[in-house]
C-alpha cells in the first residue's frame, strides 16, 4: 500500500483531535476561569531510504533520503494566560489577578483540587463552597487570640450562621491632645458645662490659677448707712477652696438665696435679689480675681438688679469617651484637665453614677481627683510623666469588677505621641478605647489579600477567615478534572500554599469573576485552518486511491 495513504489517514486523525480541542475551547467561551488548550502537531518517524554520507576525498557528502510517515498530536498545551476581570453583584465572588489558584476540597481537606473559578457562596451550614459544593480552603479566626494565622495548615473555611461577637470590655484609653502651655489661658466655657462647679483653685502656680492660700476676698455691703465688711480666706479649712464654695459664700454674705448668686456658662458670677439700695464692694488681694469681681460693685437699686462679674479665667480642658464593661454596657469617662504650674497639669476622672472608681472619696465615689493626679511636660512640650497610669472601674451593674483600664497619654520621658503642651489652644486631637458591645453579623466583605471581613451591628469589623491560594512550578502540568477544577500531577510540582499577593501569587479582587481566556475570533480562525487541513488530508487519501487504481489497472 502507498505510504501516502497512511499519512493522509494520520493527518485526518490529528486534525480531528485538533478540531475536538478547538470545539471544546469554543464551548467554554463563557466558562468562568476556563483556560483554553492547544493541540500540538508533531511529525511521525520518517522512513530512511538512504543514509547521509560524509565527504570523501574529492567527493562531497550526501544527505539522507527520508520519507515522512504522517503526523500525530503529541501533546496538549493548556494556556494559563489571564482572563479578563468582570465585575459582579455578589460580594463573595472573587477573581485572581495574576498567578495562582484557589484551593478547594471535597473530603474535608484529605485531598485538594485547584481552580480559578471564584464563584463562591455559603451553604446552609456556613461552609464557604464553590459551585461543585467543594469547600474552599484557608484559615479561620482563632477565637482565643482573635487572629487569623496564615502560617498554620489550611482547612475548611466555615462561618457559623447567625454569628455574633461577644462584648469586649475596655482595657485601654488613648488620648492625643494639646494642653496650652502659654500664659494666656482660655476662659471656662459652656463646653465645660456643670463642671464649672467643680473647678478647683490650687495653691501652686499663681500665674495660672486664680488664688493661692494667702489670698483673701473682702465683701463690703452698705445697707441703710450700715457698713459691713466680711473677709473670706482661701484654702482647706478656710472659707472656700472651689469656685462653687466661693459662690455659696458670696450668697451667704450678701444675705440672698443660693439661686440669686449663680455661675453662668461663660464662667461669670451673676448676682441679683439684693435689698433695694444695697451697695456692694468686692476687693481681693489677688489682683486677677479682684479685677474680675469689681464688675459686681455698685448700688443695687431693687431686687431685680443684676450684675455679672468679669469672666474668671482658668487654663482648663476636657475630653470624654464611652468605655464598655464585660456586659457590653457603655459608661462615659470624662477627663477634666487644669493647669497648676508652668509645666504641670492636674486631671480629674469622672464616671456616671452608680459607677465607682477605686481610690475615689466616699462622698463622690464616681470622681477620682487626688492631688497626685498630674501630667508633667518638659521644656519642649513633650510628655515627661503622668500619674496614675490606670484606673479601676466598677459599673455596679453586674459586670466584672474591678475593671482595670490603662491610660495611654503617650510615651513618658519626652514623647510627642500622646498629650503634649504647646503654646496653642487646648484641643483633643484623638481619643479612643478598645472595648465594644456585643453585635450580630450583618455582612461579609473580601479584601485583596483574600481576608473575609465581617461587619457587625455594633459597628465593629473583624477578620473572620482568609482564603488560601496555591501556585505551582508548572501550571501546564495540572490535570483537568471537570467542574472548573484541576488536579496536581507528577509534572506540575507540589502546591506552594500561602496568601494572596505574596511570593508571586496574584491578588484577589472581590465582587468579580475571571472570564474564560478563550479568544473567540482566534478560535473561529483556527476552525477554518483545521477544516482546510482536514480537507487537504482527505484529498491526499483520494489521490492515493487513484494511484492504486492505476496500479491495479496495469495487471489487466
Amino acid at each position: 500500500m502507498l505510504r501516502s495513504l497512511f499519512s493522509g489517514v494520520s493527518g485526518l486523525r490529528s486534525h480531528q483531535v485538533a478540531m475536538d480541542v478547538e470545539s471544546n475551547n469554543i464551548a467554554n467561551v463563557n466558562t468562568i476561569g476556563y483556560k483554553y488548550s492547544r493541540a500540538n502537531f508533531a511529525d511521525l518517524l520518517a522512513q530512511t531510504n538512504t543514509i547521509a554520507t560524509a565527504p570523501q576525498g574529492s567527493t562531497g557528502g550526501t544527505n539522507a533520503v527520508q520519507v515522512g510517515l504522517g503526523t500525530s498530536i503529541n501533546s496538549m498545551t493548556r494556556i494559563h494566560s489571564q482572563g479578563s476581570i468582570q465585575n459582579s453583584d455578589k460580594n463573595t465572588d472573587v477573581a485572581i489577578q495574576g498567578d495562582g489558584f484557589f484551593v478547594v476540597s471535597a473530603d474535608a481537606g484529605v485531598s485538594y483540587k485547584y481552580t480559578r473559578s471564584g464563584d463562591f457562596k455559603f451553604d446552609a451550614d456556613g461552609n464557604f463552597v464553590d459551585t461543585n459544593g467543594y469547600i474552599v480552603q484557608g484559615w479561620t479566626r482563632d477565637e482565643t487570640t482573635g487572629r487569623v494565622d496564615s502560617t498554620t495548615p489550611i482547612s475548611n473555611i466555615k462561618i457559623e450562621p447567625g454569628l455574633t461577637t461577644p462584648a469586649n470590655s475596655s482595657t485601654e484609653i488613648n488620648i492625643k491632645a494639646n494642653l496650652n502651655s502659654g500664659s494666656s489661658v482660655d476662659q471656662i466655657s459652656a463646653g465645660i458645662g456643670t463642671d464649672i462647679m467643680q473647678f478647683m483653685f490650687d495653691a501652686n502656680g499663681d500665674a495660672y490659677n486664680l488664688v493661692d492660700a494667702t489670698d483673701t476676698v473682702t465683701i463690703t455691703t452698705t445697707v441703710g448707712g450700715v457698713v459691713t465688711p466680711t473677709t473670706l480666706t482661701y484654702g482647706a479649712g478656710n472659707d472656700f477652696s472651689t469656685f462653687e464654695e466661693l459662690r455659696a459664700d458670696i450668697a451667704t454674705t450678701l444675705g440672698v438665696l443660693d439661686t440669686d448668686v449663680t455661675i453662668t456658662a461663660e464662667g461669670k458670677l451673676n448676682v441679683t435679689g439684693l435689698v433695694a439700695g444695697t451697695t456692694v464692694a468686692f476687693t481681693s488681694s489677688n489682683q486677677r480675681l479682684s479685677d474680675s469681681l469689681t464688675a459686681l460693685n455698685g448700688i443695687y437699686t431693687d431686687p431685680t438688679t443684676q450684675r455679672n462679674s468679669g469672666t474668671i479665667n482658668a487654663a482648663v480642658h476636657a475630653a470624654s469617651i464611652d468605655i464598655y464593661d464585660s456586659l457590653g454596657s457603655k459608661h462615659a469617662v470624662k477627663f477634666d484637665f487644669r493647669k497648676i504650674s508652668a509645666n504641670e497639669w492636674h486631671f480629674d476622672v469622672t464616671v456616671p453614677n452608680p459607677s465607682t472608681l477605686t481610690g475615689a472619696s466616699v462622698a463622690t465615689p464616681n470622681i477620682l481627683n487626688d492631688p497626685s493626679q498630674t501630667i508633667i511636660f518638659d521644656s519642649n512640650g513633650g510628655l515627661t510623666a503622668f500619674n496614675p497610669t490606670s484606673i479601676d472601674f466598677t459599673g455596679n451593674n453586674g459586670s466584672a469588677a474591678p475593671q482595670t483600664v490603662l491610660l495611654d497619654f503617650g510615651t513618658p520621658g519626652g514623647g510627642f505621641d500622646g498629650i503634649v503642651s504647646y503654646d496653642s489652644a487646648s484641643s483633643t486631637g484623638g481619643i479612643s478605647q478598645d472595648g465594644f458591645a456585643g453585635g450580630d453579623l450583618l455582612g461579609i466583605g473580601i479584601n485583596q489579600s483574600g481576608t473575609l471581613i465581617g461587619s457587625f451591628s455594633n459597628g465593629r469589623s473583624f477578620s473572620l477567615a482568609q482564603i488560601g491560594m496555591s501556585k505551582f512550578a508548572n501550571n501546564e502540568g495540572l490535570v483537568g478534572d471537570g467542574g472548573n477544577v484541576f488536579l496536581q500531577s507528577a509534572n506540575s510540582g507540589d502546591p506552594i500554599i500561602g496568601t494572596a499577593a505574596t511570593s508571586g501569587r496574584g491578588f484577589i479582587q472581590s465582587s468579580a469573576l475571571e472570564a474564560s481566556n478563550v479568544d473567540l475570533s482566534k478560535s473561529l480562525t483556527n476552525l477554518i485552518i483545521i477544516q482546510r487541513g482536514y480537507q487537504a488530508n482527505g484529498k491526499t487519501i483520494t489521490t492515493s486511491d487513484t494511484l492504486l487504481e492505476t496500479l491495479i489497472g496495469l495487471k489487466r
